[in-house]
């Protein structure tokens, strides 16, 4: 009979690619996961993986096995992870992902509340703007907007991820009003540049009304960061298209005023994105549960709404 650590070190080196990969969700050592998996092959007689320097390959008969026991093996971490959470708090080291203003503004207001709920657990934040691969990178769980769902992750919905138009009211004093996105090419911009293909992000813009329209602009000045956006838009250099979580204490306060206040873009929706619920641990579970009670209790949702 196979032990659960050589079945789990296959299917999490299987999902990742990765022996290192899939140390770090085991929290082993890369030559302990290769060991077992190794010593997997050696009791079945049969290779698993094609091993090279650019990763792993599962061979014919690995893609075999890992579909009979990969579902299995989730029922029995499943009930494992139950009788933990029954059994104790949730405790150990919360790995995070997060947009760094997002995370810093809406996200790190709630660790006070959150540890001294749940002081047994230790959450270690990662604030980057581009998204990551949860099971790869180790994470327990991340936030973000227009997450691609693979395999085995599920989402939690938090708020609606809407882009609007603004500007300060010293920049637009003296100049008519647009009325629709194509009257925005009369104006300065201060645009984002994806960090992944090195191009300034186009917007397409709707109407309440339903009606779309691209919004086209005088780019001023590009950067690569939302927070660079705000900024140069807060130095009176230009409009800028930016997400409502970044914005809304700006427009709150009246330092911004929406231009096109009728018009946005709508991206889905801001959420926590963490591995199967099968599979989820009591610390993870307590996260999720704990951030969106707070966004609820907040209205945060309601507030990020730019309709």
């Amino acid at each position: 009979m196979e032990t659960l650590s050589n079945l789990e070190s296959f299917v999490r080196s299987a999902e990742s690619s990765s022996f290192s990969a899939a140390a770090r969700r085991l929290a082993l050592t890369p030559a302990a996961v290769s060991r077992n998996v190794a010593q997997l092959e050696r009791n079945l007689g049969v290779r698993l993986f094609q091993r090279s320097t650019r990763g792993l390959k599962l061979t014919e008969a690995g893609e075999r096995f890992l579909a009979t026991v990969g579902a299995g093996l989730d029922t029995i971490q499943g009930a494992i992870a139950d009788l933990t959470t029954r059994a104790g708090q949730p405790a150990g080291s919360l790995k995070l992902n997060a947009p760094h203003r997002f995370g810093c503004e809406y996200l790190l207001p709630l660790m006070p509340a959150f540890i001294e709920r749940y002081p047994a657990v230790q959450p270690d934040w990662h604030f980057d703007n581009r998204q990551v691969d949860l099971i790869k990178g180790g994470f327990d769980a991340a936030v973000g907007g227009g997450f691609e769902l693979r395999p085995g992750l599920v989402a939690r919905e938090l708020a609606p991820l809407h882009v609007v138009v603004v500007a300060t009211r010293q920049f637009l004093r003296g100049r008519p009003l647009p009325a629709t996105p194509a009257d925005l090419r009369e104006f300065d911009s201060v645009a984002m540049r994806s960090v992944f293909s090195g191009r300034v992000i186009e917007r397409t813009l709707r109407h309440a009304s339903g009606r779309s329209e691209l919004a086209e602009t005088r780019v001023r000045m590009t950067v690569n960061d939302p927070e660079a956006v705000l900024r140069g838009v807060l130095m009176h250099l230009g409009i800028g298209l930016l997400a409502m979580p970044d914005v809304v204490d700006r427009l709150e306060s009246g330092a911004l005023v929406r231009v096109l206040p009728d018009w946005h873009q709508d991206l889905g929706a801001i959420s926590l994105y963490f591995t199967s619920q099968k599979l989820l641990p009591a610390k993870t579970r307590a996260l999720v549960d704990f951030v969106t009670e707070q966004f609820r209790a907040q209205g945060l949702a309601q507030r990020f709404s730019a309709a």
